[in-house]
């Protein structure tokens, strides 16, 4: 085998002999056995001193290296077994735990990443899954509110009637009809008044309780129920019907109306005047379509509910000249039913009982704290 040429260099060379003699032939002593080099601690790498003649590195490994040997590297000779570097047999590497980082890691160096599995296709497919089927009921669950017109939230943007439909049968009658109204002040000349209540009637039907031309010009907001009572003033002289009647109207449709009332003045036409409420045994035994003297018709907006009160004498007298309550608390009026009082009877009695159902209306549509 050829010698290694870095070998070769730095071999020393012996002085030649003199001319005409034979130099003596050398004898071969003993290989002495390798020794572990020593590296200088200059803080620079040191070349490896070559090895013993008749060594060899084992094939694959580097002839010259900088910094230590690999204890890994075994060191073979001409003839015999391979040798073992000193320090022992090599030894596998150490184990070490992945979140803690390799042993002897400097602070601040770099960390072998932690392995990360590999992902399962269908795990994927299932969060996939699991986010269209919630976009699909959460864009069904809207799509259901604007086709069905959802009732609830109506209600909570204030534009709808929804809490106020059930009104009519789940009011106590009392408080839509107190047994006793006073009017302080709301007689003529800012006297006071008392009303007492003399009947209720149950509720009925729009055809039964108003007028078929009135019922008609409510049409535009349709008619659900009528709740009627009268009511008689403390001398049992006078006597009042007061009527809420609950319409299928939306708040668009009660504005309209209550507009066309008030620019074609429909409050003040007696052929739309309400229906009067008589009860046998009772002051109001005679009160019918002929003794009515004065009304007042309503329309509110903050509920789907038509006011209206309409009074009349408690002995039966016919009046001729009936009066909306414009007319007959209009000061210098001189028709009976002005002097009577009659239209403040009618006026006053509206008031009350609206105010109770304002009262209602924002107590059902308030909003839980």
């Amino acid at each position: 085998m050829p010698p290694d040429e870095d070998t070769a260099r730095l071999r020393p060379v012996p002085p030649a002999p003199p001319a005409g003699t034979v130099p003596p032939r050398p004898t071969r002593s003993p290989a002495p056995p390798p020794t572990a080099p020593t590296f200088a601690s200059t803080g620079t790498s040191t070349r490896l001193p070559p090895p013993p003649p008749g060594y060899q590195v084992a094939r694959g490994a580097p002839r010259h290296q900088d910094g230590p040997p690999d204890p890994a590297q075994r060191v073979t000779g001409p003839a015999g077994p391979a040798r073992t570097p000193p320090g022992g047999p090599p030894t596998a590497p150490p184990s070490y735990n992945w979140s803690a980082g390799p042993p002897g890691n400097p602070a601040g160096t770099t960390t072998p990443p932690r392995p990360v599995p590999a992902r399962h296709p269908g795990r994927t497919a299932a969060a996939v899954a699991c986010v269209v089927l919630g976009l699909g009921l959460i864009g069904g669950a809207v799509t259901g509110s604007y086709l069905t017109g959802d009732s609830s939230a109506d209600a909570a943007s204030g534009g709808g009637y929804a809490p106020l439909r059930t009104l009519w049968h789940s009011t106590p009658v009392d408080t839509f009809f107190p047994g006793t109204l006073k009017g302080d002040g709301a007689g003529p000349g800012g006297a006071d008044r008392t009303w007492t209540r003399v009947a209720v009637a149950p509720d009925t039907g729009c055809a039964d309780a108003l007028d078929p031309l009135l019922l008609k010009t409510l049409r535009p907001v349709g008619c659900e129920r009528v709740l009627r009572a009268t009511y008689a003033d403390v001398t049992g002289s006078t006597v009042t019907t007061v009527g809420l009647v609950f319409t299928e109207g939306e708040p668009s449709a009660m504005e309209a109306l209550g507009a066309r009332f008030t620019d074609e003045k429909l409050t003040q036409r007696t052929d739309l005047m309400p229906r009067t409420y008589p009860v046998k045994g009772t002051v109001a035994a005679g009160f019918g379509d002929g003794q009515r003297a004065s009304w007042t018709v309503n329309i509110l907006t903050e509920a789907p509910v038509v006011v209206y009160a309409v009074s009349g004498f408690a002995d039966g007298r016919r009046v001729p000249d009936p009066q909306p309550v414009a007319k007959a608390t209009a000061d210098g009026a001189k028709t009976a039913a002005a002097q009577s009082g009659l239209g403040h009877d009618a006026k006053g009695i509206a008031d009350r009982v609206e105010r109770g159902l304002r009262t209602t209306v924002s107590m059902a549509t308030e909003k839980p704290r």
